[in-house]
């Protein structure tokens, strides 16, 4: 069963974002929403069923930049929530 989201939570600021289509990095979260840890969050956000992936980029420093964004699950991944399902996880 899908959990609700508290309202109030940095979860759900994170996941109304993401649901806009707009993608997210660590910096971004931390000066929109507060969220120290991105990955924690996003992991939240995956378990209340939502698909979110991680991408990313060279930015112009040379440094690689991580982003989050929503998408549509891949079949392969349908195809894992089955299997757990039919096995009972």
């Amino acid at each position: 069963m899908i959990k609700k989201f508290n309202k109030e939570s940095k979860t759900y600021q994170l996941f109304k974002h993401l649901q806009a289509g707009a993608p997210i990095t660590a910096t971004e979260a931390n000066d929109m929403f507060g969220i120290k840890n991105l990955s924690a969050e996003v992991s939240r956000v995956r378990q209340h069923g939502f698909a979110v992936y991680s991408k990313t980029y060279k930015a112009g420093n040379n440094k690689k930049v991580t982003y989050f964004v929503m998408g549509t699950p891949s079949q392969e991944i349908v195809a894992a929530g089955y299997r757990a399902l039919a096995m009972g996880l």
